[in-house]
């Protein structure tokens, strides 16, 4: 597959539809169109494809992960939103499928309330940035085109190598 017909998805969960008015003192004033807009220029300025989805619905991104094989997704770049902190479901899926993603929050989901500070996806993701706010989903989406090109070069990126890496259980 070459650089140009590489496809990188960028998924976002639950209530990110409401981003620009949302609790902006927590998630900032930038809305998602503007977010998926600025990830889908810089993936065409590398020669990469682009493709955002956002759900309310669990089901819904269980079926997109689902179809990211059949696809030929190279890179996921997903923020679970409130679905960090409850969905197996979406895990097992992430897991299945077995494509390389990075896990973006917002906000610093470590300075906020307890329940909030685990993860089930960032054991299994390449990387995690979270309390960036938006530019957080640009260097996200860098680092898996870095990542795509070491790939493409020879190399043995992080990336790859996490990709294929034995899968541990959450930790509690």
């Amino acid at each position: 597959m070459t650089t140009s017909s590489k496809l990188l998805w960028v998924l976002h969960g639950p209530n990110l539809n409401l981003l620009g008015t949302r609790e902006p003192e927590v998630y900032g004033s930038t809305r998602l169109d503007e977010i998926d807009s600025g990830l889908a220029r810089l993936c065409a300025e590398h020669g990469y494809r682009c493709e955002s989805f956002q759900s309310n619905h669990e089901g819904a991104l269980v079926d997109r992960v689902q179809q990211a094989r059949e696809r030929e997704v190279a890179f996921i770049v997903l923020n679970p939103a409130a679905f960090t902190h409850t969905s197996v479901a979406l895990r097992d899926a992430l897991a299945a499928v077995a494509v390389p993603f990075i896990e973006v929050h917002l906000s610093n989901i470590h300075r906020r309330e307890a329940f909030r500070r685990r993860s089930y996806f960032s054991d299994l993701a390449v990387g995690v940035v979270a309390g960036l706010g938006p530019i957080g989903y640009r260097l996200a989406m860098q680092a898996a085109i870095e990542s795509l090109r070491g790939s493409a070069a020879g190399a043995a990126p992080a990336a790859a190598e996490a990709a294929h890496a034995p899968r541990r259980a959450p930790r509690g």
